[in-house]
């Protein structure tokens, strides 16, 4: 893995920005995603005797598919529980379903059992790992101080990244000094700050959310979000094409409380993209 990160110049509408290029870190197990679950692949090298993770989420979660690496990588099991499986999805897999299937895992559609995982109200041995989803835990926090250390000549900065469990920018802001803003893309804003509450109570550690221009359903396709994104590509690198378009389009509404130094950090999730980009492209041919 690729530790520390490059940080890349990026010019976007005639407006200069630095890219915290953790998609970067490796083919794989790259992003946000592995700065949480760095904590994991830590203890996993120190125990031997884990032999299985469980998790669980959506049938196409970044956090799922990073999981399957890390089992892969250690030769254990991951189950990961999903609360709907389409039959399309399942006869021709694509995006993280199909990678995190190639990795070995065992994806199982039980909403029964998500729910029961989302109220901790299941006892596991010691030999299983339980991850919640998103890997939104305190064990994160592990893997994003190793961000903070990256980035601590920036400090003058204002860094940005999109939120969806927001645990990310939460130990971002706990930890660094200067300004951490995000946005949130999976609930509203009062989600964000439900999240945050859950892993740390000090709330001068929250980032600064910035409203959206408008209410974005999670997972819906939006026209303004997919011309975004192949701006973005065209200009030079290409984004993850669910959370970051709510992302650009927060900083480019919002230059004048961002200042002009950004950091804006790439969360990776481009193995995604490749599913999203083909519902993009069947919903733009049908408007059409």
């Amino acid at each position: 893995m690729l530790f520390p990160s490059p940080i890349s110049k990026f010019t976007f509408k005639n407006f200069d920005f630095l890219i915290k290029r953790d998609d970067l870190i490796s083919e794989e197990f790259s992003g946000n995603k592995a700065r949480k679950f760095y904590y994991y692949f830590e203890y996993l090298k120190q125990n031997p005797q884990i032999k299985k993770i469980i998790s669980y989420g959506s049938n196409q979660s970044n956090a799922m598919y990073s999981l399957s690496v890390l089992a892969k990588l250690f030769n254990i099991e991951l189950t990961y529980y999903v609360n709907h499986l389409p039959q399309y999805l399942i006869t021709n897999p694509i995006g993280n379903y199909k990678y995190t299937l190639l990795n070995g895992a065992e994806i199982i559609e039980n909403s029964e059992m998500v729910e029961k995982l989302k109220n901790n109200s299941i006892i596991f041995d010691k030999n299983t790992i339980f991850i919640k989803e998103g890997g939104a835990v305190k064990e994160a926090e592990f893997g994003i101080k190793m961000l903070v250390d990256e980035l601590k000549e920036y400090e003058n900065y204002s860094v940005f990244l999109p939120s969806g469990t927001g645990v990310t920018a939460l130990f971002l802001q706990k930890h660094f000094t200067g300004r951490v803003y995000t946005c949130s893309s999976v609930g509203d804003d009062d989600y964000l700050v439900k999240q945050w509450q859950e892993l740390e109570i000090n709330s001068d550690f929250y980032p600064t959310i910035i409203p959206k221009h408008k209410k974005f359903h999670f997972g819906k396709l939006y026209k303004e979000n997919y011309e975004i994104w192949l701006e973005l590509k065209n200009s030079g690198i290409e984004f993850d094409l669910l959370y970051d378009p709510i992302g650009w389009q927060v900083v480019m509404n919002n230059l004048d409380v961002l200042g002009r130094n950004i950091i804006y950090i790439h969360q990776g999730g481009l193995k995604g993209n490749e599913s999203m980009i083909q519902r993009y492209e069947r919903k733009l041919r049908i408007d059409n």
